[in-house]
């Protein structure tokens, strides 16, 4: 498959991004979705003024939790169940932002539906979620100043989290014949470029997966397609009732002690096959870490010590529908862990087998 050419630098921000605001959630069981964001070491931070939306945070991650019982969500969890029903970007000016890719071809979705509220400038995304637009960050306040503050907020975020502090990039899964469509529309609309393209192939199956970025360099979709009927993006799609947000990842400064918080805690971790660790060594020389450590947490690790710098991460098992989490911790590096996509879908793939999912031949 072809795909688009990839370059160092964009020299232009069309639309003034400046990373992710949010992301945003929905659930049947909301109660149960809310302990799960606790037990990551999330905390209730604030509420929104007249909606039924709880703002949850850790470090600079905010994820909201929209309970409302009528509006976008509210049909997106009965279409989708638990389900990312929404995602925000920063930008310098949402009203200009929003003029500029209502003029570039994206398509306006109803404010008033949406997790904000009237006055918030929101587009259709993908799968059918909501993509906001926001501009109080930073020097001009914050989106939450105006919402209702949860006491001792603050005390209790120090007190549960575990070392969470950014969100790196999420993942969409398209339907077959769509990543090219998804790729034109963050291009077209946003300046996003190709980072990195992968062509993956299991023991089964196989997808291809082009990583965009935006101009600011903080915002990363990569785009996951299928190349058979029964890979692990066409599983998503079945089980989430179409496309959509796979995982989200989250960045920390020691991604040790944070998974070893996370596994004290009952948080189920991706496994990894066995042979990994055994190439390790030299796969990446001269890594200087753990390799017993990383074995135990079944942390995976990629780069080199010179120029590309390392990436150390871990995958969640699926924890809202077919959605997770990774935790991802970059010394230097820029990428996706090239070598480690291979084993992630390999050990999602060996899941599949086990379930029965997809057979191989002896």
């Amino acid at each position: 498959m072809d795909h688009m050419p990839q370059s160092d630098h964009m020299d232009v921000n069309p639309m003034g991004l400046d990373g992710f605001e949010f992301a945003e959630f929905t659930s049947p069981d909301p109660d149960r979705m809310a302990a799960q964001f606790e037990q990551f070491g999330f905390v209730a931070a604030s509420t929104h003024p007249t909606k039924a939306v709880t703002r949850y945070k850790q470090g600079r991650i905010n994820l909201l939790l929209n309970r409302e019982e009528s509006g976008h969500a509210a049909e997106f969890r009965a279409a989708h169940g638990p389900s990312a029903s929404g995602m925000a970007f920063r930008v310098h000016d949402a009203k200009e932002a929003f003029d500029a890719a209502l003029a570039r071809g994206a398509k306006a979705a109803d404010a008033s539906m949406g997790a904000l509220g009237e006055g918030s400038y929101v587009l259709e995304g993908i799968g059918g979620s909501l993509l906001y637009l926001v501009d109080k960050h930073g020097a001009a306040g914050s989106l939450y100043d105006d919402w209702n503050q949860v006491p001792g907020a603050a005390e209790a975020e120090a007190e549960n989290n575990v070392g969470l502090d950014l969100l790196d990039h999420l993942t969409h899964n398209v339907k077959r014949g769509q990543m090219r469509t998804w790729a034109e529309f963050y291009g077209q609309i946003f300046g996003f470029e190709e980072q990195k393209y992968f062509d993956i192939k299991g023991k089964a199956t196989g997808l291809f997966s082009q990583a965009m970025i935006a101009p600011d360099r903080a915002i990363r979709i990569p785009l996951n397609e299928s190349q058979d009927d029964k890979s692990q993006i066409e599983e998503f799609i079945k089980d989430y009732n179409g496309e959509g947000i796979q995982h989200l990842a989250l960045t920390t400064d020691d991604i040790f002690e944070t998974v070893e918080k996370l596994r004290a805690r009952g948080v189920k971790l991706q496994d990894t096959i066995e042979t990994y660790y055994e190439l390790v060594d030299k796969r990446v020389p001269n890594h200087g870490h753990d390799l017993e450590r990383l074995r135990r947490n079944r942390i995976l690790i990629d780069g080199n010590v010179g120029e590309e710098g390392l990436l150390l991460q871990i995958f969640t098992e699926n924890m809202f529908g077919p959605i997770f989490f990774e935790i991802i911790q970059r010394k230097g590096n820029e990428g996706f862990g090239n070598g480690n996509f291979q084993a992630l879908y390999e050990s999602i793939e060996l899941d599949q087998i086990r379930r029965g999912v997809i057979t191989v031949d002896a």
